[in-house]
């Protein structure tokens, strides 16, 4: 279905097949599945009717992941290997791969193979039609605990109703995103990112694309508990003003207590009833009063800091090197001044 959130009306125009397709897959601590998924993409090139590309961004890995990486792309000239200089997470490693990726098509996908590889031929049908975004909506999660089920069907609902109502529900950063929509996209450079959330406002025509969600293929999650909660904060607080307009109603909510304990200790007075005087009002007004300052003061804290880190104008990310073959590295890549590089 359509994003339901959107209002804006598109007109279709047919488009014909991709002239060449780009898969970016962001890559942290991955050795245990690099094999399986080098596999499972030089099958599913096979399969499209365009020429190809994979740009593989690692992202400060500690293991043998960009070994693996760096002999794929020596064997083959359709892959792209960026080695960043640090790791940077996810959204930014992400973000690098998008701003190499040269394709009329641009798949976002991540290395588990979670995600099927053969949704893309589904993603591409939409495309054709006109959609210039197509995410895959998880109908099914195999392999993830009901805990982990439970706290992504809270994070879309809660996200969507208090952050950005447009924001699509149950799906992640997979997705097929039209060249003309990735350039608009590619324009917002803003340190703390919400790829998910900024796709959804770039607007667009944007369609979701059903599919059951496989188990790992190897290896570990590499979002703990704390990662999670993390990004959660950080999309909240990078696309929405919500967290600071709900200390006002905190602080309505701590006035409203401090009215009902001062009834409350009127109440105590006309009735006789056993108190330390003035004890336990000054206490429980003193304590709420002083949690929400504190609260209110965090929050707005956290905004500035946000402000702080974009007033630097720092790079998004630092590439430490390229690694491609010979035949493809004379190809143009887009400009962006975020990008410090050496290519090897």
């Amino acid at each position: 279905m359509e994003n339901s959130g959107s209002r804006t009306r598109h007109l279709l125009r047919a488009r014909p097949y991709p002239a060449k397709l780009s898969i970016v897959v962001p890559m942290y601590n991955e050795e245990e599945v690099a094999g399986a998924f080098r596999a499972a993409v030089t099958a599913f090139f096979s399969e499209v009717a365009c020429p190809c590309e994979v740009v593989l961004v690692n992202d400060g890995s500690t293991d043998s992941t960009i070994s693996q990486l760096v002999e794929w792309s020596a064997a083959d000239p359709r892959v792209k290997v960026l080695h960043l200089s640090r790791n940077f997470g996810h959204q930014i490693a992400a973000t690098a791969g998008l701003d190499h990726a040269t394709g009329d098509a641009v798949v976002l996908i991540d290395a588990d193979l979670q995600d099927p590889l053969p949704v893309i031929h589904q993603m591409i049908m939409r495309y054709c039609e006109g959609y210039d975004v197509i995410y895959g909506r998880r109908e099914s999660r195999a392999g993830e605990t009901a805990h982990k089920r439970f706290t992504a069907w809270v994070f879309y609902r809660v996200m969507r109703t208090l952050v950005y109502r447009d924001l699509p529900i149950d799906t992640g950063d997979f997705r097929l995103i039209s060249r003309e929509c990735l350039d608009a996209l590619n324009t917002m450079r803003e340190t703390h990112r919400f790829l998910r959330g900024m796709i959804a406002w770039v607007g667009w025509p944007q369609i979701d694309v059903p599919y059951h969600r496989h188990a790992r293929a190897a290896g570990t999650t590499k979002y703990s508990l704390l990662k999670m909660l993390s990004f959660a904060w950080t999309a909240a607080t990078s696309f929405s003003a919500v967290p600071l307009r709900a200390s006002i109603f905190a602080g309505v909510l701590v006035g409203l207590l401090g009215i009902e304990e001062a009834l409350r200790a009127m109440a105590a007075w006309l009735f006789g009833w056993y108190t330390v005087p003035g004890w336990s009002s000054l206490m429980v007004v003193t304590s709420l009063i002083g949690s929400m300052t504190l609260i209110s003061i965090g929050i707005v804290g956290e905004y500035l800091a946000h402000v702080y880190e974009e007033a630097k104008d720092r790079p998004l990310y630092m590439v430490a090197r390229v690694y491609e073959s010979a035949e493809e590295s004379t190809e143009a890549r887009p400009p962006h001044n975020e990008i410090i590089r050496t290519d090897g």
